[in-house]
């Protein structure tokens, strides 16, 4: 089985093979407090600072959900293009890790509040649908640090602020071919987010993370191949590398008549490599059960018509309604929608001078 870059499968080897990849897009709510307590969901801070009997699983500590958070996740669903439940669940995703201080993690499991939605990329001869097949909200894990101290070499710390930060995860379908379409896929979504205002999708402080499940198949094939999961990729450069990698790596043990592990990798950077961290989990590893401290969370219609009520134009609606009202090219109208606030002062702009058409100097 290939360790290192050298070993790797050729351009010509690969391209007998077809890459499937799905992305879990996992995305902080921009909301002031946590999203069962009030603690504030500050970055920055000193260390197991913005922490309660809540966030800490302490006895007798009960969950309450935030309002605003829900309404976040609506909109960011929303966004995508999805089906809104009316009625869905909190369940308890159990495992033991030094930085999930409750044993558990509260997330949906078969009764996501939303699913059935869709991204439209653009690839190489027109647009692709990517599908999403569920979001759904959670409560994040704390932080453990595994460096930077000078006893690092023997102990890891854990921060727990993070603990109980509010999630939405997005699964998409397995419709990416590639690492080219991974990173348009997470680009339209992370703009759409930001758009809606759900989330500042700030990598650099983990507002937005991502895990790909990846696996290869000949050409032509019908039949799935064993995938691994690549996780915690905090950018867009790291995405492209990591899923390069992986499908190159993967290739290479197939090639040499070996078998593809069904497991859990870590994308290193600094060796451009990924590698086996754990062997992979299926659902009924983390036992989910119905979470007892929460009653189903219900999105009546005018609530869901309020919300809806308070949605921007889209960035691809936008960028559409840009090339036709205003003549722009499709390159033009890209740049022109990279952010709401862009969008908007350019429209202003437009309207104020009378002129849409952007003028470049030099």
């Amino acid at each position: 089985m290939p360790s290192s870059a050298t070993e790797l499968a050729s351009p010509a080897a690969i391209a007998r093979y077809e890459a499937v990849i799905g992305l879990e897009v996992h995305v902080q709510l921009a909301t002031a407090t946590k999203i069962f307590c009030g603690c504030p969901t500050s970055f920055g801070v000193a260390p197991n600072t913005n922490v309660c009997p809540v966030c800490l699983g302490l006895p007798g500590a009960l969950p309450v959900l935030n309002r605003h958070a829900v309404e976040l996740a609506l909109r960011g669903a929303l966004a995508l293009h999805c089906h809104i439940r009316p009625v869905s669940r909190f369940a308890r995703k159990n495992y033991f890790y030094p930085d999930l201080p409750k044993g558990y993690q509260i997330s949906q499991y078969d009764e996501p509040f939303a699913e059935a939605g869709y991204v439209d990329i653009e690839v190489e001869g027109g647009t692709k649908r990517i599908g999403v097949t569920r979001v759904h909200m959670e409560d994040d894990a704390g932080k453990s640090i595994h460096e930077g101290f000078k006893d690092s070499a023997r102990a890891s710390y854990v921060d727990l602020n993070r603990s109980g930060t509010p999630l939405i995860e997005i699964v998409s379908e397995p419709d990416l071919r590639g690492s080219q379409e991974a990173y348009a896929y997470l680009t339209e979504v992370k703009q759409a987010l930001q758009f809606v205002e759900v989330s500042s999708c700030d990598m650099e402080k983990g507002h937005l993370r991502c895990d790909a499940n990846v696996s290869v198949r000949p050409r032509g094939a019908q039949k799935l191949g064993t995938k691994a999961e690549v996780k915690n990729l905090n950018s867009f450069r790291f995405l492209r590398e990591a899923l390069d990698y992986e499908i190159a790596r993967q290739v290479a043990v197939l090639e040499s008549g070996g078998t593809v592990m069904q497991e859990t990798r870590l994308y290193d950077p600094d060796r451009g490599e990924t590698s086996g961290m754990r062997s992979k989990e299926h659902a009924h590893d983390y036992r989910y059960f119905p979470e007892p401290d929460l009653v189903p969370l219900r999105i009546g219609e005018p609530w869901l018509a309020e919300v809806k009520a308070t949605m921007p134009e889209l960035p691809a609606a936008r960028r559409a309604r840009f090339t036709g009202e205003y003549g722009l090219r499709e390159y033009d109208a890209g740049v022109l929608t990279q952010t709401r606030a862009l969008s908007d002062y350019y429209e202003t702009a437009a309207r104020v001078s009378g002129d849409p058409r952007p003028r470049r100097i030099g």
